[in-house]
C-alpha cells in the first residue's frame, strides 16, 4: 500500500507559479515510479508528468513540456511538480499517483495509487 499526500495548491495570477509537493509513505512508495495528473471540472483527468525511481527518467505531456518540471528526493518520499508561466487552462485539481512498476506511463490505469488532489486556480 501506498499513501499520497498533496499539497501546495492555491490561487495565481496568470504568468505565476507554484511549486506542487506530494508526500508519499508505504511500503513501497520509495520504489515507485510517480506521476502528475489534473481534472478541470466536466473533464477527463489527464496525464501531466511522471518521474521513475532510481534513474529520474521523466516524461512530459506535450502541452506542458517547458513550463512544467517534475523531480523527486527519494530520501524524503516527496514528488514535486514546479509549475510555471500558469495559465488559465491550468486551473485543475492535481493529482499525485504511484506506480510501483516504474513504467512513468501516461495512461491513469498503470497507476495504482492516487491521492486526494489539491486545487490549482489560475486567475486571469
Amino acid at each position: 500500500q501506498v499513501q499520497l499526500v498533496e499539497s501546495g495548491g492555491g490561487l495565481v495570477q496568470a504568468g505565476g507559479s507554484l511549486r506542487l509537493s506530494c508526500a508519499a509513505s508505504g511500503r513501497t512508495a520509495s520504489s515507485s515510479a510517480m506521476g502528475w495528473f489534473r481534472q478541470a471540472p466536466g473533464k477527463e483527468r489527464e496525464f501531466v508528468a511522471a518521474i521513475s525511481w532510481r534513474y529520474h527518467r521523466t516524461r512530459y505531456a506535450d502541452a506542458e513540456k517547458g513550463r512544467f518540471s517534475i523531480s523527486r528526493d527519494n530520501a524524503k518520499n516527496t514528488v514535486y511538480l514546479q509549475m510555471n508561466s500558469l495559465m488559465p487552462e491550468d486551473t485543475a485539481v492535481y493529482y499525485c499517483a504511484a506506480d510501483p512498476r516504474n513504467s512513468i506511463a501516461t495512461m491513469k490505469s498503470a497507476y495504482d495509487y492516487w491521492g486526494q488532489g489539491t486545487q490549482v486556480t489560475v486567475s486571469s
